[in-house]
């Protein structure tokens, strides 16, 4: 398994969060060290995982915004065991802060950080920035969620010129990890032509299993628990667990 792992899109509302913060239940849930970072200062991880913020809560983006901050100083503690949260800080605007491209990789290879976990998870926000080129910087793999409809393979494609760049130049070991299809319907037509389509254009074995609808997901993310806590019957806890086991077992894709 990576050691580091972002999960990205260029679209928004392509269920990252969500993807995050079950992923991250679901591996701390096989004994794995998990710390989950928020790099979206919409600070819906802390959210889904019922953990309460304030004005005076360090975040991530203290490390954006103060040189010399550590990560360790930020890392909460969440009501799962082996499970911690980095929370986001929602008043941080992105497209501010210090223009340095490596510095969250300096800081994950804090001794402090990464001799405390064994897997650290990146939600990152959908937006070209300072923070998406951090997390990309940073991690081994990526893992892209994707609704089956045209406005998210449009974010997909944005997101793959991204990743050959930094490929390309600052991180050129990130592999991709797979696309995961969320919220998948598969008696619609359209779910199956763009999942089809991500297959053709990126490689089929690069396609993870999908993510089906539940409302229960949704309702988890309302009452702050991941979904095996929520609803551990649902087809989304089955689906995240199977994911679960997938990524433990090390799924690399080059």
């Amino acid at each position: 398994m990576v050691q580091t792992l972002v999960i990205s899109n260029r679209k928004g509302g392509t269920g990252k969060t969500t993807v995050a913060v079950n992923v991250a239940a679901e591996l701390s849930a096989l004994g794995r060290r998990v710390l989950l970072i928020d790099l979206d200062s919409q600070n819906h991880c802390a959210v889904g995982l019922g953990v309460r913020t304030g004005k005076e809560t360090p975040t991530v983006h203290d490390l954006f915004r103060e040189a010399g901050a550590r990560l360790v100083s930020a890392v909460r503690e969440t009501a799962y065991p082996f499970l911690h949260l980095i929370p986001a800080d929602p008043l941080f605007e992105h497209g501010s802060g210090l223009r340095d491209e490596g510095l969250l990789a300096r800081a994950l290879a804090d001794p402090a950080v990464a001799d405390a976990f064994d897997l650290i998870i990146l939600d990152t926000p959908p937006s070209l920035d300072i923070l998406l080129i951090n997390a990309l910087t940073a991690a081994q793999g990526i893992v892209v969620p994707f609704v089956p409809h045209h406005l998210s393979f449009e974010g997909v494609r944005q997101l793959m010129r991204v990743l050959f760049r930094i490929k390309s130049g600052a991180n050129p070991d990130l592999k991709i990890v797979g696309f995961l299809p969320v919220m998948v319907a598969e008696h619609i037509r359209q779910h199956r032509a763009i999942t089809g389509e991500i297959a053709r254009q990126f490689g089929a074995p690069r396609v993870l299993a999908g993510i089906r609808s539940d409302i229960k997901l949704a309702e988890a993310f309302g009452s702050g628990q991941p979904i095996r806590s929520y609803a551990p019957k649902s087809r989304g806890a089955e689906d995240f667990a199977a994911l679960g086991r997938v990524l433990a077992g090390g799924c690399h894709v080059e």
